[in-house]
């Protein structure tokens, strides 16, 4: 033990090794972010395949969603203990198994339950490998490059899903948008046993059970009355008791997060203006992009007719404008500060929305494609600002936990314009489709709008770093 503890601490790594490692991260990040939106595109299909509804089909994108949401925290705290490289790896594989899962599964039940551990899989590499890829960068401005890239990977990959999803339904099947996971995943395991380093938390965090219990209880509570609300009425008897228990589940979230030492969830960040509404922001971009996915899904393949790769290639203009605005995004921050690409990210999401809140059977392809190209601009400039205000200020030890909470709220973010998206159209035929996902459009601009409310809050020049 003494050896030990008298060791040296491992030498930094070269240039070439820490870019590396943040290659490696970036390349698991874009394997979550693109299961994250590639399904949306297949859920038609997916419906015909096994027999179900729409409403059944929005099980399939929030168990990932909902169950990714509530562990991300505790998966963080989890690396911390026992290593980051080696949780990252079972994340990987779990990931991966259960992608296999999905790929063969026979029914609805089975797919579901499939979906919900690849959201654990998941959990343990979206926070794991932003530790990893700052620990990786000892030094503040390099580190900030390297989230900014690594933000911006994440970004394009929920931007990328459709596109690839299209083209794979087409070709292959809806089941192939799981196979492919396969071997990205052995692809991954590999890199990461080659060029990414152990490390852990300077102080290993208690596990809080009872506030993760609990924390999983009110985001399934929460999105399961979302989902299941236009069906059982929404002043019916079950939808009063699911409100009872969310508020009674909320209510001892709090309690024990204030209660115990080391919480699950540092609700004293919340004290903090910024971070507030930088939550809230992150959460509004994945509602707007979740939304529009999911309308521009059914209401392509029913009302117009469209296959899933012509919906898929619909999203290009989409993942054009986030490729390009995220990376430069990342750039404006460091220069600028966050205010103006938050302004950026705001206008464009709002005026994307707001180009189909008439929407009809026969509304142009032109019109339809500017305003996807809109909402990407909105969705590449927003992330790396949100990330840079949520973390900004704060020492290492709360900037993980913050980090942690902001990739929560886009997850939380994600189920919830599924759900919203998914009780607008549900039941609806294609006659009608186009005018029920009217309030939808409407959501995504006010989400711009928020975006700017945001912006107003941040501070103009870009944070120091020492």
């Amino acid at each position: 033990m003494l050896t030990k503890s008298l060791a040296a601490p491992p030498s930094p790594l070269s240039a070439r090794r820490r870019w590396t490692v943040l290659a490696v991260c970036a390349l698991s990040m874009f394997l979550v972010g693109v299961d994250t939106t590639i399904v949306n595109v297949g859920l038609p299909e997916i419906g015909r395949g096994l027999d179900v509804g729409t409403r059944g089909l929005e099980w399939v994108v929030d168990a990932y969603t909902v169950v990714m949401a509530s562990l991300l925290i505790v998966s963080g705290a989890l690396a911390d203990r026992f290593g980051r490289r080696r949780v990252f790896r079972c994340g990987l594989l779990v990931f991966g198994l259960a992608s296999v899962v999905c790929a063969l599964a026979p029914s609805l039940g089975v797919l579901v339950a499939a979906r919900a551990v690849q959201g654990i899989g998941a959990s343990m590499l979206s926070p794991v490998a932003l530790a990893i890829v700052v620990n990786a960068t000892p030094d503040p401005r390099e580190r900030a490059r390297a989230i900014g890239v690594w933000a911006s990977v994440f970004g394009l990959s929920m931007a990328a899903g459709p596109v690839t999803g299209g083209a794979l339904i087409a070709a292959l099947g809806w089941r192939s948008v799981f196979w492919i996971n396969a071997p990205v995943v052995v692809a991954a395991l590999v890199l990461v046993a080659v060029f990414v380093p152990e490390s852990r938390g300077e102080r290993a965090r208690r596990l809080d059970l009872p506030g993760q219990v609990l924390l999983t209880v009110v985001l399934c509570l929460s999105v399961g009355i979302l989902i299941e609300g236009p069906r059982i009425g929404w002043t019916s008897p079950a939808a009063l008791a699911g409100y009872a228990l969310t508020a009674a589940a909320t209510a001892g979230f709090v309690l024990v997060e204030l209660r115990c030492g080391e919480p699950l969830m540092d609700l004293g960040l919340f004290r903090r203006p910024s971070f507030v509404t930088a939550v809230l922001g992150a959460t509004a971009v994945f509602v707007a992009l979740n939304v529009t996915l999911l309308l521009n899904t059914f209401y392509l393949q029913h009302t117009r007719g469209w296959t899933a790769l012509a919906t898929g290639a619909a999203t290009l203009p989409m993942a054009l404008g986030a490729t390009v605005c995220a990376p430069w995004s990342g750039t404006l921050v460091g220069r600028l500060g966050p205010r103006r690409p938050l302004i950026l990210a705001g206008g464009f999401t709002a005026a994307g929305g707001l180009c189909l809140v008439n929407l009809d059977q026969d509304t142009s392809v032109s019109l339809i494609l500017l305003a996807f190209l809109l909402i990407g601009i909105g969705f590449g400039f927003a992330n790396a600002p949100l990330t840079n205000t949520a973390v900004s200020g704060l020492p290492p030890s709360r900037a993980g936990v913050a980090g942690a909470i902001t990739s929560t709220a886009r997850q939380v973010g994600a189920a919830v314009g599924i759900a919203g998206a998914g009780g607008l159209v549900a039941g609806a035929g294609p006659v009608g489709l186009a005018a029920e996902t009217r309030p939808g459009w409407l959501l995504v601009s006010a989400c711009g709008l928020f975006l700017l409310t945001v912006a107003h809050t941040t501070k103009p020049q870009p944070t120091q770093t020492s």
